[in-house]
Order: C-alpha cells, then sequence, then structure tokens
C-alpha cells in the first residue's frame, strides 16, 4: 500500500507537525486556553528560518523563530490577562496582525524560496552521507529533544504551577500563585514549539510561503485527539508520545487519502472531518454501548416472560 519513500515522507511530516500537535497539547488540555495564535505563530516560525537561512544562518533560524513564536504568545497572553480580552478572540486578534509581520520578516514577499540554500537537513545530509534517512533523523531527534524538554519543564515547580493554573485557577489564585504570569509562560512556551514547527518545515520544504500556517489548529486538533483516542490520557509521558503519534497517524492517513486520488484541495475537509469523528468518538461510544445494554435488557425481560 505504501512505498518507503512514502512511508519516510509520512514520518518526517509527522515528526514536523508532531511539535504543533504538543503545542497545543500545552495550551488547550494542560492550560485549558483555546489559543488560537497557532496558525500565525507557526507561519512566523516558517519567515523567521527562511530569512535567517537565506542570510547563511539556517541553525540560527531555529532557535530565533521560537523566540519570534515566544513573542507572538506573550502578546496573545497579554491581551487575555491585562486588557481582560477572551482567549479566543486574544488569539483572533494576534494571529491577524502576524499577517503583517509575517509579510514584513519575508521582506513583504508572499513566497521565500530556498533551492540552493544550504539548511539543517543538507548539513545533515553530509554529515550522514548520501544514502542515510538524515531527513527523518534529523526531524525525530528536534521533536523527541521538544517533548523530554517539555515533560520536564512541566514536572518542575513552575510547570506544576501551570499545571494547576488550568485544573484551577482560582484555588491557584487562593495560594498566592500569579496566574497572569502562569498563563504568560505557558502561552510563550506552547507557540514557541509551532513556530519551531514552522521554522522546521521551511527549511524540510525549502520554502516559505504567507499561507503555510492555514488551518494549522485544525491539523493540530486533529493529531492530538487521534492520540487521546488511541492511546488514552495517562501521564504526562503518555499524552506526549501520543500527540506525537497522533501526528504520524495523522500524516499516514493524508497520505493514504492522496494514493485513493483524493485531489489536494480536500485535505482541509478530511482534517475537520477526522477532528470531528475523533472528538465524537467517545459520544458515539457510549451510545453504541447504551444500546447494547438496553437491546440485553429487553431481550432478558422477553425471555422471562
Amino acid at each position: 500500500m505504501f512505498t518507503a519513500a512514502t512511508v519516510l515522507n509520512a514520518l518526517e511530516l509527522g515528526f514536523i507537525y508532531a511539535l504543533v500537535a504538543m503545542a497545543l497539547f500545552l495550551s488547550f488540555r494542560v492550560l485549558n486556553i483555546a489559543d488560537m495564535t497557532t496558525d500565525g505563530a507557526f507561519t512566523l516560525g516558517c519567515a523567521v528560518s527562511a530569512t535567517a537561512a537565506v542570510a547563511g544562518h539556517p541553525f540560527l533560524g531555529l532557535p530565533l523563530a521560537m523566540l519570534a513564536g515566544a513573542a507572538a504568545g506573550f502578546i496573545t497572553a497579554f491581551l487575555q490577562t491585562r486588557l481582560a480580552v477572551r482567549s479566543i478572540l486574544a488569539g483572533i486578534i494576534t494571529n491577524t496582525g502576524l499577517y503583517t509581520v509575517n509579510l514584513a520578516v519575508m521582506g513583504f514577499s508572499s513566497n521565500v524560496p530556498m533551492l540552493k540554500t544550504e539548511t539543517v537537513f543538507t548539513a545533515a545530509q553530509a554529515l550522514l552521507g548520501e544514502g542515510a534517512p538524515s531527513r527523518v533523523i534529523v526531524a525525530a531527534l528536534i521533536t523527541a529533544a521538544a517533548c523530554v524538554l517539555l515533560i520536564a519543564f512541566l514536572g518542575t515547580r513552575m510547570g506544576l504551577s501551570i499545571r494547576a493554573t488550568g485544573d484551577n485557577p482560582d484555588m491557584v489564585r487562593a495560594s498566592s500563585i500569579n496566574t497572569t504570569f502562569t498563563i504568560t509562560v505557558g502561552l510563550c512556551i506552547a507557540n514557541a514549539m509551532t513556530a519551531l514547527s514552522g521554522a522546521v518545515l521551511a527549511q524540510y520544504q525549502r520554502s516559505a510561503d504567507i499561507n503555510l500556517g492555514t488551518g494549522m489548529v485544525v491539523i493540530g486538533l486533529a493529531s492530538l485527539i487521534i492520540g487521546e483516542t488511541l492511546f488514552g490520557r495517562g501521564g504526562l509521558w503518555t499524552k506526549a508520545v501520543a500527540a506525537v503519534a497522533g501526528s504520524v497517524i495523522y500524516r499516514f492517513i493524508i497520505a493514504l487519502a492522496l494514493r485513493a486520488n483524493v485531489p489536494s484541495e480536500c485535505l482541509k475537509l478530511i482534517s475537520a472531518v477526522i477532528v470531528a469523528l475523533a472528538i465524537a468518538a467517545p459520544a458515539l461510544q457510549a451510545r453504541a454501548a447504551f444500546r447494547r445494554r438496553r437491546a440485553r435488557a429487553e431481550k432478558e425481560g422477553a425471555s422471562r416472560a
């Protein structure tokens, strides 16, 4: 069904987009905040990374992209915590403003090509050799490092405060913990991870486009929910690994759709359907279980009569 090239491509993209899934895990699941900055932060990471790579600094482009993403998260958090703007609206406002910022970073051009530019992937290929799967190794290492650092951070005192803020903000305030600070730190980290995903993708495909981040929230949520549905909601490690696995599975679903000659224009619709089905899966399972119990009870009642 899948060729070796298709499998490698799905793994590469799955690991890259897994950073978005982990970012949404932090904002949606841990902080319990609907952060809509994701699309703009992803494109911002693409723009910063591409601009740095074209200038001859592909490795520097990754931390710079993370700093830019953290700045976007800070703006969203500032609107939400200091100006009392609702979380969804704060993300939308930041996302709208980032469109112009992203254009400015790319020199007011909608596309930055990098066909002859050195990237982290070309450097890895030169180091590992032509025959080595260097791209999937680089993507896997970056994602694994981000995953380990995120879980380690959530186990620290600050990380525990962020988790408590998402669970019960009133209790956290009563404990004299500054929820404004914890929300700000959480959103900065989440958007830094999203921007890192965009930065890696830009160097992976050797181009940055102003529309690359469109629909990224849906893609990230699809990956996150697929992982949670298949692997359950255990501890932090289980949730983080589930987000990565869900991203990889999602890319295989997309690859399968493309193999079935589904037009590429329909992929966003497929993503939306996947998210809807994944979210509705627990309710559908509960409804099916209720119908089975009712049918069993009716059958037992009829046999006794």
